[in-house]
């Protein structure tokens, strides 16, 4: 990204307004994940009792890089289980086509 496609888009976090640049196609993608960012801080400021900013930020970072690396975890095993099915059925199909050649 350079400075000559990239454009200032207003964030809200906790009612603080942020200035990010990005390119015009990301715009969507950053409000998407401004809004959720903002939805997870305010359900860890209703339950915080110290709702300082800086800490409701790092704790819904945290949240939100916990659920991600969850995720990943969860489909990688998904796929390992998809890719064990694949090689078994590809092993019975070789054992068929073997045995119609002979």
């Amino acid at each position: 990204m350079n400075a000559t496609t990239s454009e200032p888009v207003s964030l809200r976090l906790l009612d603080r307004e942020f200035h990010i640049a990005c390119a015009p196609e990301e715009r969507a993608g950053l409000v998407a994940a401004a809004q959720f960012l903002d939805g997870k801080m305010r359900e860890l400021k209703s339950n915080a009792k110290v709702p300082g900013f800086d800490r409701i930020a790092v704790l819904a970072a945290v949240s939100i890089a916990h659920e991600l690396l969850t995720l990943r975890k969860d489909q990688a095993s998904q796929e390992q289980v998809l890719t064990d099915g694949l090689a078994a059925l590809r092993k019975k199909l070789d054992g068929l086509v073997d045995a119609s050649v002979k």
